[in-house]
């Protein structure tokens, strides 16, 4: 370990001590509430390309376990946090987490005041920080702050480059997956309901995804702003009534790009696993794991055939839309499995309908 420092795009200096990866990295920083959760959130491929800070002080006390990860390698560019642990208990853990950081290039910062750290943010909004060695100058920092530009092509290192399969016992249906930065708990998911899953690249075209003749699709979450992802915009407009479609995160905002709203990135976006969300429909409180930028202005779906289903209780941004007539459903936040009949998932089987596959 040895001395590193947080540098924030406002000039902002923090002093700390290095673990993880030895390098210095540039990129949006943004924090996240969770107290539990940390492996999938640093595996998340939501969150790659970002500097978290976790407003938890003491991260890595249950270290990682192999079956948790939500993508094959930790995703995040940086990890700022205020207490590090550098001794797990847990009997299910495989590695430390600085260990694997090390292993995926990505560089740590401890102790620091995260409280103070979240309400810049939280005040000034998104912006840019850096990791760096103590003694790199400020200016320097600063210099490369100013350069460093957010990636166009993000989902494209992310999605997947070829068609894979997952397959389930006794299937009823099968559903085609846009791969925008697919979570493996995902994919659990629709294979728990009895779906076999085919997914696809970002750039799949209709051709491919009528191939396997899905009762479905669904279009994951991913990083990304939404407006670099036309292609997607234009299958969802093609197998709009079609097939029943479902979008969760980033697959939300494209479905309701394809419809005609529009949509603005967030002062601050939402990210952990204690967000309440209200049900429209059953006025029941929701509490989920959100890791969004974007969101959708409300005005403008009134213009469209989409319908709002759930809202943040916390700014009233709505978080679940969807299209009955033409079976199009989507949420913003990440779905978690539940015997409620709302449960999304759960719901979008339910529309599949149909015969089972060949």
């Amino acid at each position: 370990m040895n001395n590193k420092k947080l540098v924030l795009e406002n000039g902002k200096e923090f002093a700390g001590v290095g673990f993880g990866s030895d390098t210095e990295r540039v990129a949006e920083i943004i924090y996240n509430t969770s107290v539990v959760g940390y492996q999938e959130a640093f595996s998340d491929p939501s969150n790659l390309e970002y500097i978290m800070v976790m407003t938890y002080p003491v991260i890595g006390s249950y270290g990682l376990t192999d079956e948790d990860y939500e993508s094959n390698q930790l995703t995040i560019s940086g990890l700022v946090v205020r207490e590090y642990s550098k001794y797990p208990s847990n009997f299910r853990y495989t590695h430390e987490l600085s260990e694997k950081m090390d292993e995926n290039g990505v560089p740590g910062i401890m102790g620091l005041d995260t409280r103070e750290i979240t309400r810049i943010i939280k005040n000034e909004g998104a912006m840019r920080a850096m990791i760096a060695n103590i003694d790199t100058p400020l200016d320097e920092c600063l210099k490369k702050i100013k350069e460093f530009n957010v990636s166009k092509d993000i989902v494209a290192k992310i999605s997947t480059k070829k068609v894979w399969y997952s397959r389930t016992l006794n299937y009823k249906y099968t559903v085609c997956c846009i791969d925008l930065g697919l979570k493996k708990s995902q994919i659990k998911m629709l294979k728990d309901l009895g779906c076999n899953v085919v997914v696809v690249p970002y750039n799949a075209s209709i051709e491919l995804i009528n191939k396997y003749k899905p009762n479905g699709l669904f279009i994951s979450d991913g990083p990304s702003n939404p407006y670099d992802i036309d292609n997607v915009i234009e299958t969802i407009n093609t197998l709009k009534g079609k097939m029943p479609i479902l979008g969760v995160g980033l697959g939300q905002e494209i479905i309701e790009l394809a419809y005609g709203a529009k949509l603005y990135k967030q002062k601050v976006g939402h990210n952990g696993c204690n967000i309440p969300v209200r049900n429209l429909k059953t006025k029941k409180i929701e509490i989920t794991s959100q890791n969004d930028q974007y969101a959708v202005e409300a005005e403008s779906l009134t213009k469209t055939d989409l319908k709002p289903t759930h809202q943040n209780v916390l700014d009233d941004i709505i978080v679940g839309v969807e299209d009955l007539k033409n079976k199009v459903i989507a949420i913003q936040y990440n779905p978690t499995p539940s015997d409620d009949e709302d449960y999304v998932f759960k719901r979008f089987v339910k529309l599949l309908g149909g015969k089972k596959n060949a």
